[in-house]
């Protein structure tokens, strides 16, 4: 999970989305989307589920620090 906020800041600007734009889809503060992007945070399943959702991205493409996302 250490490339996490890595993955999400990737999906986040692929998707033309603003932290606060995103905060809003996940019903967080911007300012924890940019705790998980700078990896100060680490997200519970419900966030994880909630981004993969959001992304159409699998929880193992989020999760797992070997596996990339699909381009």
């Amino acid at each position: 999970m250490k490339r996490f906020g890595e993955k999400l800041r990737t999906l986040r600007q692929q998707n033309g989305l603003t932290m606060r734009r995103l905060s809003e889809m996940l019903g967080v503060r911007d300012s924890y989307i940019s705790q998980l992007e700078s990896g100060d945070k680490i997200p519970n399943v419900a966030m994880l589920i909630k981004v993969a959702d959001v992304f159409h991205v699998s929880l193992d493409q989020l999760a797992r620090d070997e596996l990339e996302l699909d381009e």
